[in-house]
């Protein structure tokens, strides 16, 4: 199972919000090509990146840092937020990204999703963020009428290389995951499931860990990381 340590970029700086909200941000590294660096230097295989500002504008807000951080490093990179066109897609795949995190396009315009994969196989993941089960687009900011699970179908024969599955109420907020939740999304599809939000110690690893067969292949750790209530090298010994 690869666990992805979590880089969330708000103006520039690498910060960790409390369910979802962008008002209640705090920043942990005002120099995110460093810490992804580290990430890197710990033995971390797969960073996963998102632009924060760029969820909410619809359009890639953090440029320059996402720049800065693929200069830094080797380890192949997951990136989401605001990339809602092909042409967005093209930029950052052709600047070193190694998959596109698609999100609230993946609600709106479906279909653009499953042209993207026929273009770019194996480049493209859907990100469906989730509060109550109900998924929320737009930066998390507005609660849409779809059900997870039903989001996750529609994908089903699309070749998306996975499903990011955040539950809103937990991320950041460092109350344990809810991995019950997504082990039940893993088992409805095919695609294979990677676990967010709420990921706050060793114990939630390990418990996570057993739902591999399931289809949870991976799993995003953010807030824990940066507090130490994971230590790197437990976790990826884990």
């Amino acid at each position: 199972m690869i666990i992805y340590p979590a880089i969330d970029l708000k103006s520039g700086q690498c910060v960790r919000l409390f369910k979802g909200d962008m008002d209640k941000a705090t920043v942990f590294s005002q120099h995110p090509a460093d810490q992804a660096h580290s990430f890197q230097e710990a033995g971390f295989a797969w960073l996963h990146l998102v632009d924060l500002d760029g969820a909410c504008a619809g359009k890639s807000m953090n440029t320059e840092s996402i720049e800065a951080i693929l200069a830094k490093i080797t380890i192949p990179v997951q990136l989401g937020g605001g990339i809602r066109e092909l042409a967005h897609i093209e930029h950052w795949l052709s600047r070193g990204i190694s998959r596109v995190i698609l999100g609230t396009v993946a609600a709106k315009n479906p279909e653009l999703v499953k042209q993207a994969c026929r273009i770019y196989p194996n480049k493209i993941a859907v990100g469906i963020d989730a509060r109550c089960g109900m998924v929320a687009v737009e930066g998390w900011v507005d609660d849409s009428e779809l059900e997870a699970i039903e989001l996750a179908k529609r994908f089903e024969d699309a070749g998306v290389e996975a499903i990011i599955y955040t539950d809103i109420e937990r991320d950041g907020a460092m109350q344990g995951a809810n991995i019950e939740e997504t082990a039940m999304l893993a088992r409805s599809i095919s695609t294979p499931v990677i676990l967010s939000g709420g990921v706050t110690n060793m114990q939630d690893v390990q418990m996570i860990k057993r739902y591999e067969a399931d289809g949870i292949a991976g799993m995003i750790i953010g807030r824990a990381l940066y507090e130490g209530t994971i230590p790197y090298q437990e976790a990826l010994r884990a």
